[in-house]
């Protein structure tokens, strides 16, 4: 019971942020909106590089497969083997971190969590205004603190990026792994979708002859 009463006060709990004045998305006023599209599949694939360059390294995403991601992005598994897999990975495995648990604990005061499913536990657009809210800080331990998530352990580790790239051009690479991050939330969407609309075709097709079938049975009913 206590597990249950807990878990709706943590459903409940950006509804009454909201209701009292605050944020779902901590010093801002509104989170920000993220260019979420999963029929893009160069954007999948930009933010798949990304997340395996800047993320992967401390974070795992236990719940997708190296494999799964090549053929649902189009990426040739060939280049997956080549770019994307860390040394003793195979094409057939997780997406694991390979920092030590340990070392990781100390380093943060606790282990990144698993990304696999952030986008559904929190959402798109929370992770999205997250990573674009990163300042200098120099009270902290990495020199940086964040609007949406203040005092949070994790650096910025696209920092240099951020550097490197045009404001827009940045905000569209976090675009790109925050859509990354929504695929492997939900590795069947685009499936699930297609599926639909096949059986919404078929329900209006069997309609057709259930009207004519109903109407037979009552045309002597008066």
């Amino acid at each position: 019971m206590k597990k249950l009463i807990a878990l709706v006060l943590f459903a409940l709990s950006p509804l009454v942020a909201q209701a009292s004045g605050g944020s779902e998305c901590g010093e801002l006023p509104h989170c920000l909106h993220a260019p979420v599209n999963s029929q893009d599949t160069a954007s999948l694939q930009t933010g798949a590089k990304l997340f395996l360059s800047y993320c992967a390294g401390c974070h795992s995403a236990k719940y997708i497969r190296y494999e799964r991601m090549a053929k649902d992005l189009q990426i040739d598994p060939k280049l997956v083997e080549e770019y994307m897999l860390f040394a003793g990975d195979k094409i057939g495995d997780q997406i694991t971190s390979r920092t030590p648990v340990n070392d990781q604990a100390k380093w943060f005061g606790a282990p990144p969590p698993d990304l696999s499913l952030e986008t559904r536990l929190r959402s798109p657009n929370w992770v999205y205004s997250y990573l674009l809210s990163f300042y200098p800080d120099e009270t902290r331990p990495y020199g940086v603190n964040n609007k949406v998530f203040k005092d949070v352990a994790m650096p910025h580790v696209m920092a240099d990026l951020e550097t490197d790239l045009k404001p827009e051009e940045y905000k569209q690479a976090v675009g790109d792994l925050v859509n990354f991050m929504s695929y492997m939330g939900d590795p069947v969407k685009n499936e699930r979708e297609n599926l639909g609309v096949w059986v919404l075709i078929f329900l209006f097709i069997l309609l057709i002859p259930v009207w004519f079938l109903n109407k037979e049975y009552w045309k002597d009913i008066k």
